[in-house]
């Protein structure tokens, strides 16, 4: 008889995992009787996420698109107004303010977090530009004193965080998603904080907030009924049906009881890429993530930068090829056929160009073992050594 060889089991780029009492609380809403938005947790995770953030008004949505839609359209913006969103980023950050009429002026990122470069904000900046959004890559804070500093004398522009990988991530002890006026989180299946599809608006300026309920409630100021304001509710605005299910937000809320739990086990998973990866940096010339020190991170991904596109394209195909799924990340919108159409004007993004094709993510979950990363690492290492 001859041994049967089996292969390992293959090492996804990521898994959402069961970390609290998901399924109990979703069985608690369906016989609750409430399983449409604004229920009873859609409350308590509002609740915590508001505590968490300190942001006057937390608006639960059907994703992060929903709420950067939602976000843009409080800005009432007018022919002729440009918003300018980092090149490399989603989609979705630029297509909400497009979806309103705006122009992109597409912004260039810095070559150490990858975030929103403030100097090249300064560039772009002219009297047409109503708003500015910030991406905390991989959880880590761009910039902020640099573009408070670009912004100081610009009143009228404002500031929307698009927070989709930064949940919890501080930047010099203040929470990511508190610091424009506006901010998006996400709670997609890839995320840290997970419902499958979910994202939240925070509203930070009290002002806001009852346009903000109006616009999220299909254009009518029913929140004001239910808080007993008015005695009956009408259509009063433009608006959408922006709401997350009360099944999902069950879900999402026995995730956010685990938060601490939840970061713990990503940020080892972080410290362990680093520690096995750090000592082969210099050799093969690979860059791993920089967190300044005066921000926090909130363990979102982790990546490699490798040398050149090649190697990351040979790379990515050899890691595959062993059962291991590491990914590629964004596409530059600047130069995507969608960017093109909606751009105020024609704009140069190096250092997203090369970001974008040396750059790689490894896999990266909750519950990713020891032995998972020293796999995904070694198989890493004899890949990128075999391009040498």
């Amino acid at each position: 008889m001859t041994a049967r060889i089996t292969s390992p089991p293959e090492i996804r780029f990521n898994k959402p995992s069961l970390e609290g009492r998901e399924l109990e609380y979703m069985r608690a809403a369906v016989e609750g009787g409430h399983t449409s938005s604004s229920g009873p947790f859609s409350a308590r995770t509002g609740a915590v996420l508001a505590r968490e953030t300190g942001t006057h008004e937390v608006l639960l949505t059907t994703s992060c698109t929903a709420a950067l839609e939602l976000a843009a359209m409080l800005l009432d913006l007018q022919p002729g107004d440009t918003v300018i969103v980092p090149s490399f980023t989603f989609t979705s950050s630029a297509l909400a303010f497009a979806r309103e009429g705006a122009r992109i002026l597409f912004c260039d990122i810095e070559p150490d977090t990858l975030g929103l470069d403030p100097t090249h904000v300064a560039e772009l900046l002219d009297d047409s530009v109503r708003a500015v959004v910030p991406v905390h890559y991989a959880g880590v804070a761009c910039d902020m004193a640099g573009l408070q500093d670009v912004l100081a004398d610009r009143p009228g522009v404002d500031v929307i965080e698009d927070n989709a990988h930064g949940l919890f991530g501080r930047w010099q002890g203040r929470a990511l998603g508190s610091l424009g006026r506006f901010a998006t989180l996400s709670f997609h299946e890839t995320k840290n904080f997970v419902c499958g599809e979910g994202g939240a608006l925070l509203v930070n300026s009290e002002e806001d907030t009852d346009r903000a309920r109006v616009l999220y409630d299909k254009g009518t100021n029913r929140k004001a009924f239910m808080l007993g304001e008015v005695d009956k509710y009408s259509w009063k605005d433009t608006g959408s049906s922006f709401g997350m299910s009360d099944t999902l937000a069950a879900y999402l809320f026995a995730q956010l009881e685990q938060r601490d739990t939840i970061l713990s086990k990503r940020r080892r998973v972080f410290d362990q890429y680093v520690e096995l990866l750090a000592p082969q940096a210099d050799r093969f010339g690979l860059r791993l993530p920089f967190v300044p020190a005066d921000r926090e991170q909130a363990y979102h991904m982790f990546y490699v930068l490798v040398p050149d596109r090649g190697t990351r394209d040979v790379v990515l195909d050899r890691m595959r090829a062993d059962g291991v799924h590491p990914t590629f990340h964004y596409v530059p919108l600047h130069s995507s056929d969608g960017g093109r159409r909606f751009a105020a004007r024609q704009v140069d993004c190096p250092v997203t160009d090369d970001i974008s094709g040396r750059l790689m993510r490894l896999p990266f979950h909750n519950n990713l073992s020891h032995a998972d990363v020293e796999r995904v690492v070694d198989t890493f290492i004899r890949a990128v050594a075999a391009t040498a």
